[in-house]
């Protein structure tokens, strides 16, 4: 007879304990960024700078702790593939700016 073989998808779920830090990094990160545009009074800078920053930090923080991107899962094509994409969205983003700045270039007389 042939038996079911159950095989693993490779996925690493997430424990209560990590969503749970994940939920917190992720308020942490969403009120602070919104502290320091309300309440600081520093330049616009180093504002901008900041909120760049911490939006990256917020980034890294979703995709790890609640899409469970790392390189463990699936022999590391998930993580090869989120980086295909990324490549992709920043050529068809880059190109873009590119074509508008050249175009208004281009067009100013």
């Amino acid at each position: 007879m042939n038996q079911l073989k159950v095989t693993s998808s490779g996925a690493d779920h997430g424990t209560y304990a990590s969503y749970i830090t994940g939920f917190i990094l992720s308020i942490l990160l969403t009120i602070i960024p919104y502290y320091i545009v309300v309440y600081t009074d520093i330049s616009a800078g180093v504002k901008t700078l900041s909120i760049i920053l911490l939006a990256l930090a917020q980034l890294f923080v979703q995709l790890v702790f609640f899409l469970h991107l790392n390189t463990r899962s699936e022999k590391g094509w998930n993580f090869l593939s989120f980086i295909f994409t990324m490549l992709v969205v920043i050529i068809l983003i880059g190109g873009s700016l590119w074509i508008m700045y050249h175009l208004r270039v281009n067009m100013m007389l």
